[in-house]
């Protein structure tokens, strides 16, 4: 896996300050969580993952308020802020990447279009978003979200002390 050099630097940097991680995603369907676990000894610092691909599993698992969705819609950083949030409160892990976004080919709407993806970080209990407009198929738009989350979780652990 093209992933795996930035998620053993990762795993390093987690290691190191006896943190732990999890995931939270929706367009990349566990490609982060994957990544992540193809680490060995990741089990030392990975948490869990949640792959909330619907709106209500995102309302259920994660605690991301349907408000939230309906003013922003659900490919937003406020959304993805709540499901990071989420996840590191569900799995008590330090720090907590989440994404949504239009992976393709469908999906797109008037003011997002395909490959508008958003990007939440929670390190520290302090909360980071980012939206990037990614270009390619459905499978480019959904590597270079887990090549991102991966380098985010690097910048924002890095900077963190």
């Amino acid at each position: 896996m093209k992933f795996d050099q930035l998620a053993a630097e990762l795993g390093t940097q987690l290691a190191a300050k006896e943190w732990t991680v999890t995931t939270a995603e929706s367009c990349t369907g566990g490609m982060v969580s994957a990544a992540i676990t193809s680490v060995p000894g990741s089990s030392a610092w990975f948490e869990q993952s949640y792959t909330t691909y619907s709106n209500a599993s995102k309302e259920r698992v994660l605690g991301v308020l349907p408000a939230i969705i309906e003013s922003n819609g659900v490919v937003s950083e406020p959304v993805v802020a709540q499901m990071a949030l989420g996840a590191a409160l569900q799995s008590n892990a330090e720090c907590a990447v989440a994404i949504s976004g239009i992976a393709g080919p469908g999906g797109a709407t008037e003011n997002k279009a395909v490959g508008t993806v958003c990007f939440g970080w929670v390190v520290g209990g302090v909360v980071t978003t980012a939206t990037h407009q990614l270009q390619g198929d459905r499978q480019a738009v959904r590597e270079q979200s887990v090549e991102i989350a991966l380098k985010g979780l690097l910048q924002h652990i890095q900077f963190y002390v």
